[in-house]
């Protein structure tokens, strides 16, 4: 027995050798290790990646900007039931330990070691230290560190601290960091409402967000969702009862756009703009919140009106064809998965949606969207399509088994087949009383094209600058009474300098004499022509860069009489604006306020006010250009607009330029200018029978009916320097004959000689040469 006691005396020495080498092997590690750990101070203050976001005046969500989706939530803004969940799932006891759960450490550590099935005992404190500092590989090396920053996170912050780093700072799938941006993210609703069921369905992802992601996996995340419930009343969090209704509740979780959302794009791309100008790459993650002078509701009337009128124009194309053809399988499942591939590369635009046909003819079509929605279309439905059901069809417009078509709900609730628009807009709309911009559209669909129309786009003007024109009129001695001849008109080479030009009316026929007020109200050519001629173009080109136009970009040339030059429909609303506001020069901006999450504002524009400083016409001017907008809108080419919104006080003119290649309407009550421009990006033909007043006045029409609700009528009043006469206004200087009561025939014999031929001259006559 003696040699049994030595050998047992040997092996209780050597096991007390080897725990004591490993206790100074793991002390040396400590004390090579603890030096080397990151400074973890800057989590008192905690700032982690936040991204920018656009808000309307109204605090309405428009844009995100960043990799990370994440809206910092302090602790005590954490709904309970949140934190509860979070709690009974990833660690029960963590407001009773220390940081550590040194037998879990253990046990996942020999798992590891015997290379079994990887387990974790990480507590919440452990989880922050390693998803702020460190990475996720599973090694004795990383395992120390993170011990070792555990238990500085726990001397260094409170409970509640690591706790509100934790909720903020995790990956839950989605693009979204942090509990308040997953509930965005897949409930479309704010933390703050959020129910017992939804928050146990959250805590599940931090496990596994894909694998648990109630969007790709939801019955997982059902089944992980009850047992997070479990756990909730075992931790005593919540009762049986409580429990049960959260079983029972059905979640509406995001699996779509969401339809409330309001449409900005355009807004928020020039919001994320400005501030990479100003903030570089911070922009992306120093949680910026920007909130702009877009007004919410006035921007959704903006974006629906603009896709109506496209798309109204687009039933009146010619049916262009499906957009692909692929081979349908019979078997019910297999044709179902079909589809849901084939559409997710024709995804949605709006409410124009993709779907596949399977049975076609001409009195009906039947066709399937995804997750094996069928839809049938007939009657009307059929009509902007009629020529690709035609036996006669060509193949590739025929409607078949196959072809991928476009559809979209009818006011009737039925479905009509359409598809999607080559034709572009722009829609703007500002206040003129400070410049701030209150709706923008920069076109049909920002994922479809992302050129903003309202800013880039330089078209032609056509009839919507001629007020312009009229306005340097006035001050050389024209009054809304002059009467000047709509009769036909002729430059031969040796005037024009170049080609010879006969323009023409829209319309094509002449009705002689007229009042400048009816030759705008009717928006006469000749009669254009013929003021530009009497005034000079050098000196009209001066006068247009009162209200903001560039000298350069309109040639002094007469066809300046018809727009010939370029605008923006950026630079329309602010030209207009000076009309609307008396006769000041504003500048539109966008940008009311910048601040960080934490609530520090950055910037903040201070009100516009208008002073003389900025005054560029004289109001008298201002005030007649508004009375002779106001007979367009009245008994003009607008006369729909008073007559649908069935108020005085809206303003403006319509504008189509040669060949209709563009479609405009500018216009303004005092409170608000608004411009709408219809064309393609490559220039081309809209229709012979396409006009400003056909495309852009209903789209104007119907922004100004949500614009105007509420807003009492005003109309200007008159100012000093103009008197009324016999029904018309008149600058005192040039009432009672004074001014131009005619222009004579022999004033139009010798058109101002225009200076000497330029290729840029020849291309803009050619535009308009008959």
């Amino acid at each position: 027995m003696h040699w049994a006691l030595r050998a047992l005396a040997w092996v209780l020495g050597l096991g007390v050798a080897a725990l004591l080498s490993g206790l100074i092997l793991l002390a040396i590690a400590l004390a090579v290790a603890f030096p080397n750990l990151p400074d973890i101070s800057d989590l008192s203050d905690y700032r982690p990646k936040l991204p920018m976001r656009v808000f309307s005046m109204e605090g309405d969500l428009l844009g995100e900007f960043g990799e990370e989706r994440r809206n910092l939530t302090p602790i005590r803004d954490i709904p309970k039931v949140m934190s509860n969940a979070v709690l009974a799932i990833e660690d029960a006891r963590f407001y009773q330990h220390g940081g550590v759960d040194y037998l879990g450490v253990i046990r996942a550590g020999l798992a590891n070691v015997g290379r079994s099935k990887s387990q974790g005992a990480s507590t919440i404190t452990m989880q922050v230290a390693r998803n702020v500092y460190l990475s996720s590989e599973k090694t004795f090396t990383r395992k120390i560190y993170e011990i070792l920053l555990t238990f500085k996170l726990e001397h260094l912050l409170s409970k509640d601290q690591i706790l509100e780093i934790y909720m903020n700072q995790i990956f839950l799938g989605n693009r979204a960091y942090g509990f308040a941006a997953a509930s965005e993210a897949y409930f479309g609703k704010p933390l703050k409402n959020i129910t017992i069921a939804e928050a146990a369905m959250l805590a599940g992802l931090p496990k596994a967000p894909s694998a648990y992601n109630p969007i790709s996996n939801p019955k997982r995340a059902r089944s992980r969702q009850l047992y997070i419930i479990d756990r909730m009343v075992e931790n005593g969090f919540i009762t049986a009862q409580e429990a049960e209704a959260a079983k029972a509740q059905e979640l509406n979780v995001r699996t779509g756009p969401d339809s409330s959302k309001i449409h900005a794009e355009y807004v928020a791309e020039m919001a994320r703009q400005l501030m990479f100008n100003q903030y570089g790459e911070e922009t992306y993650t120093r949680g910026l919140n920007v909130q702009t002078t877009i007004h919410s509701a006035e921007q959704d009337a903006a974006y629906k009106a603009l896709r109506r009128g496209i798309m109204d124009f687009e039933r009146r194309q010619i049916y262009r064809g499906p957009e692909q053809f692929v081979a349908l399988p019979t078997v019910q499942q297999e044709l179902e998965d079909t589809v849901d591939d084939v559409l997710d590369e024709h995804p949605d635009n709006g409410d124009v949606m993709s779907a596949v046909v399977l049975e076609a003819d001409p009195r009906h079509i039947l066709a399937m969207r995804a997750a094996g929605e069928t839809l049938e279309i007939t009657g009307d439905g059929l009509k902007p399509a009629q020529s690709g059901l035609s036996d006669k069809a060509a193949p590739n417009i025929k409607l078949r088994r196959g072809a991928v078509i476009r559809v979209a709900k009818t006011t009737k609730g039925g479905w009509e087949i359409t598809q999607l628009p080559e034709v572009e807009g722009a829609f703007v709309a500002i206040d003129p009383r400070d410049g701030s911009i209150r709706a923008l559209v920069g076109g049909f669909d920002f994922a479809k094209n992302k050129f903003n129309h309202v800013t880039q786009a330089w078209r032609q003007p056509g009839s919507s600058f001629k007020p312009f024109i009229y306005s340097a009129a006035l001050e050389k001695g024209f009054t809304p009474s002059t009467v000047i001849n709509d009769a036909p008109l002729f430059f031969d080479a040796g005037v024009t300098g170049g080609q010879p030009w006969e323009p023409k009316n829209y319309d094509g026929t002449f009705e002689g004499p007229m009042t400048m007020r009816r030759g705008l109200a009717k928006s006469k050519n000749m009669i254009s022509i013929q003021i530009l001629q009497s005034i000079g173009t050098e000196y009209a080109q001066d006068w247009i860069t009162h209200f903001g136009f560039e000298a350069d970009k309109h040639p002094p040339y007469l066809t300046m009489a018809l727009g010939a030059g370029s605008v923006t429909p950026m630079q329309m609303a602010g030209a207009y604006s000076v009309f609307a506001n008396g006769g000041y020069r504003i500048n539109p901006w966008l940008i009311s306020s910048i601040s960080e999450q934490r609530g520090k504002v950055l910037v903040s524009t201070p009100p516009v006010v208008l002073d003389e400083s900025q005054r560029t016409i004289e109001p008298r001017n201002a005030f007649l250009m508004t009375s002779l907008l106001q007979e367009v809108t009245r008994t003009g080419t607008a006369a729909k607009a008073q007559a649908i919104l069935k108020r005085p006080d809206v303003y403006g003119k319509t504008g189509t330029t040669n060949d209709s290649l563009d479609a405009w309407f500018a216009g303004f009550q005092p409170t608000i200018t608004a411009v709408t421009w219809i064309g393609y990006d490559t220039p081309r033909k809209l229709g012979d029978k396409e006009t400003g007043g056909g495309l852009s006045l209903p789209v104007w029409i119907s922004f100004m009916e949500t614009a105007l609700k509420g807003v009492p009528v005003m109309e200007p009043t008159a100012p000093e320097g103009v008197t009324h006469i016999g029904g018309e206004w008149y600058f005192e200087e040039f009432a009672k004959g004074a001014g131009i009561a005619a222009l004579k025939s022999e004033d139009k014999s010798e058109p101002t000689q225009a200076p000497a031929p330029t290729e840029e001259k020849k291309k803009i006559l050619d535009l308009f040469k008959n």
